[in-house]
Order: structure tokens, then sequence, then C-alpha cells
């Protein structure tokens, strides 16, 4: 049985303006996301970290690089922890209506209706797959490690309701996850299945002052 940390990037220019970031729209962190992400890299020295693996944008990169540097681990970046793919909203302009378009294809989701997919993106199907190949290969012929994933809200949220079958969807969907916050799960591998038990989830309690005021 592995543990994983599943790490929120820390704050980024995107999450202020509201742009859809999955691709070609790709910040570096802000002066608030650098602190946020150097007190969450103060919080796992405490903790003996085996791997560290991060999504390949900006903002998950870098905020892994502070907690490498505290744990005395190397990254390697993971295509697969990618945030969700949003297609052409990445394109569009930030506005009432490409967010409409967003929140219905999630409230899709959460309701039951796997293939709603993005524009020209992808649906919760191949996001969920695309989160389970991530953990498969960072837990390959690994046990008893600890793990860290250094990524995105959405992928994270998807990925957690379906591996540890949250039964109250809309509750959970409701909790805020901010920048920096951590997610914890214990996974195993049985009969070629990944199962999973959520210890905690979206924690930003290791998080203080600047880095603790959260942008809406």
């Amino acid at each position: 049985m592995n543990r994983i940390y599943l790490v929120r990037h820390g704050e980024n220019y995107a999450n202020i303006s509201k742009e859809f970031s999955y691709k070609s729209v790709d910040y570096d962190l802000t002066e608030k996301g650098r602190l946020q992400a150097e007190q969450t890299a103060l919080y796992f020295r405490q903790i003996q970290v085996n791997y560290l693996y991060s999504s390949p944008l900006k903002r998950a990169l870098q905020t892994a690089e502070y907690i490498a540097e505290v744990i005395n681990r190397n990254i390697e970046t993971v295509e697969y922890f990618r945030e969700l793919n949003v297609g052409d909203l990445e394109k569009s302009k930030p506005d009432k209506k490409s967010w409409d378009i967003y929140f219905k294809v999630m409230d899709d989701w959460f309701n039951g209706k796997k293939n709603s997919t993005f524009p020209n993106g992808e649906n919760y199907k191949t996001l969920l797959e695309r989160f389970y190949a991530g953990l498969e290969y960072v837990t390959k012929e690994k046990d008893n490690e600890n793990i860290v994933v250094v990524g995105h809200a959405g992928i994270f949220l998807a990925g957690i309701l379906e591996l540890c079958s949250i039964k109250n969807k809309k509750e959970f969907v409701s909790r805020r996850n901010n920048n920096c916050s951590i997610s914890e799960i214990t996974l195993k591998k049985k009969k070629n299945k990944l199962t999973a038990e959520l210890i905690r989830w979206a924690d930003d309690s290791h998080l203080s002052g600047e880095a603790a005021e959260f942008i809406n």
C-alpha cells in the first residue's frame, strides 16, 4: 500500500483572471503562489517523501520545485496529471458564456452524464482514464512508499470522486479546494485494480498569513 499526497499548485495569474488554463495558457506562480508553495514545502519536511511528481504546467512544476528543495528529491514531470482538457474554452474569453459551458459539463459529470464533453476537449471517462494511468505510473513496482503528486483541482476532484467512491458528490464538490491544499489517499492494487481510501481532502491548514488569503 502506498500513500499519495495530491497537492494542488500555488496561485497563478489564471486564478486571478479566471482564464481557462490547460495547455497553451501557462502562467508562472504569483508572489502569493510562491509563498503558498514555500509553506507547503515546509509541511513536507516532517514527512519521509520517497518520490515527487508534477504536472508539466508551470504553476505545478514551480510548486514542486519548492518541495523538492526541502525534501531533497528530484521531480519527474508526468503528462497524465495535466489539468482537465477544456478544449476550445482555453481559446475563449473567460466570460459568463464560457463559464456557463464549463459548469454545464461539470454538472453533467457529477450527475452521471459521463460522456458530456468539453468542445474539442475531454469527457469524464477520458479524464478518469488519464488520472488512473498516472497513479498506475507513479506506483509501479512500489510498496509502502510516500508519494507526492503536484497537480490541479479539476483532475484531482474528478479522480477522487470516482476512485474513492464518494457517495454524496454534491456536498463533496461544494467543498473549497484552495491553492496548495493537500489531499491524501492510501492506494493499493488488488486483482489488477486500484483501490483507495480517502484520508483527507483539500486540507489547507498548513498555510497561514497572506498564503491563506484565498481567491473566491
